[in-house]
């Protein structure tokens, strides 16, 4: 009811008059979730009716009536860290994974992670992934890294990234001929 929405969460989004619409999307760092035709919406300390509304109002241009919009919020998953440490001890960091990710969200992985090992860690991908155009998005950085992760996982894994705290992996959906 009253739940304050925080960056890390993941809202599991549902659209009822266009099913494809519906998805689960984290709320990045900086407290924003970028979803289809509303674009970047702010929920960072914002309810569950807030969100619902902002993005009710954000496709709405896109429907003849208003669509009916509901959002929920999946609890976050608390991540076992080695020898008891907590995540304030600096050994991990927290990575998000966007778009078609198998678990999409927050993960909390240890210091020195590879991108590889954070994508095992989240599940891995489905196969309307576009392997070939992951982005990485670091803070502090305006362009986002694009990255093949099909070649990366087909044994150049010496060009594996190491991942910071807070980057956000983006995995965008197949093109038709793609």
């Amino acid at each position: 009811g009253d739940y304050q929405i925080r960056p890390g969460d993941t809202l599991v989004i549902e659209v009822l008059e266009e099913s494809s619409l519906n998805r689960a999307v984290a709320v990045l760092p900086n407290g924003q979730i970028n979803f289809p035709y509303a674009g970047s919406v702010a929920a960072q300390g914002r309810t569950v009716s807030e969100v619902e509304g902002a993005l009710r109002s954000g496709i709405s241009s896109n429907f003849a009536t208003p669509p009916t919009v509901f959002v929920t919020v999946q609890p976050r998953q608390a991540m076992a860290s080695s020898g008891g440490s907590s995540s304030t001890s600096g050994k991990t960091i927290d990575v998000f994974f966007l778009g078609e990710v198998n678990k999409p969200g927050a993960v909390q992985v240890k210091r020195g992670t590879t991108l590889l090992q954070a994508m095992a860690v989240s599940g891995g991908v489905p196969k309307f992934a576009a392997t070939k155009r992951i982005q990485l998005r670091r803070e502090g950085t305006p362009d986002a890294f694009t990255i093949n992760y099909k070649a990366l996982s087909n044994g150049s894994a010496n060009n594996d990234i190491e991942l910071k705290d807070g980057d956000v992996i983006l995995v965008p959906e197949r093109r038709l001929f793609e």
